[in-house]
């Protein structure tokens, strides 16, 4: 063995850290190469056209798709409502992770969270089509489970539509939310708690001046899965959505006869996502994660 061999390998043997991120960066490299690439094509799919006669793809620059989009009514109406679902679903899957988490990660003994953590991530062993199926059957408008458990109290089933969309998706990507919160909640310092306790703050002061800036970034990390899961699904749309559509079943329905329009619909929420991780990386939330 050479000299040159030798401390080439003890240097490897004395920064093992570096010796990892040799080994995984091919492995990265390429996902980036894949990922970037499709997105890549996409996008320049998005400003081609397709030949009305011959049915081809013509390969020359065009805004014609996304002018479509955006001077259609139909498809500005697909594309408020669609984010609209995205946002209500992070929002409830919040508003419902919040308390849960802070019992789980505060109040359950040592003992207790470890089953219910399991019992969080239990829904994600199902299938996603039996749980959206499942969800179809209790939305039901006459004979479905809520109807028969909310109509003694006079109200009816939501049915398939807006609601039953936004009810199905926040039981999908709940636990995505809840498991970050869960990780906020279990790094707080319980002395930080006991000093704003001490200094004679009330319980929602401790929540909104403790609590909420410490978990925050946990919030963020949430709600970057549920807003992007729920912008970009479109089969729970399909079988609990009734006549009501959202931009993937605008894609679904178009990429076979006109690709490049479904590829410029498509777009549409790649942008959002990515002014949204903007917006959460201008607020320094990724930073503290």
């Amino acid at each position: 063995m050479t000299t040159t061999t030798a401390t080439h390998r003890g240097f490897w043997y004395r920064h093992p850290n570096l010796r990892l991120a040799g080994l995984l960066s091919a492995p990265m490299a390429w996902l980036v190469v894949v990922y970037l690439g499709s997105l890549a094509a996409l996008f320049i799919t998005a400003f081609w056209q397709v030949d009305d006669f011959t049915g081809q793809l013509v390969r020359t620059f065009t805004l014609e798709n996304f002018q479509l989009v955006f001077t259609t009514p139909a498809y500005l109406t697909t594309v408020a409502r669609t984010l609209g679902i995205a946002l209500m679903v992070t929002l409830l899957c919040l508003v419902i992770a919040l308390p849960l988490s802070f019992f789980m990660a505060r109040v359950a003994s040592r003992r207790w969270q470890p089953l219910l953590i399991a019992m969080v991530l239990t829904p994600l062993w199902a299938s996603y089509l039996v749980k959206v199926y499942a969800w179809r059957a209790m939305l039901q408008p006459e004979s479905g489970v809520l109807a028969w458990l909310i109509g003694p109290l006079g109200l009816e089933s939501p049915g398939y539509g807006f609601i039953g969309i936004v009810i199905t998706l926040t039981y999908l990507w709940l636990p995505y939310m809840i498991l970050p919160v869960y990780a906020g909640f279990t790094r707080l310092p319980g002395s930080m708690l006991d000093a704003s306790s001490d200094l004679g703050a009330k319980g929602w002061r401790t929540l909104r001046s403790v609590i909420v800036p410490m978990i925050f970034p946990s919030v963020v990390a949430g709600s970057i899965f549920t807003f992007s899961l729920s912008l970009g699904d479109y089969i729970t749309a399909q079988i609990v959505g009734g006549k009501l559509q959202m931009l993937g079943n605008v894609v679904q329905q178009t990429y076979v006869s006109n690709l490049p329009f479904a590829a410029a619909v498509s777009t549409i929420p790649v942008v959002i996502v990515l002014l949204y991780l903007a917006a959460v990386r201008r607020s320094g939330a990724l930073e503290n994660l």
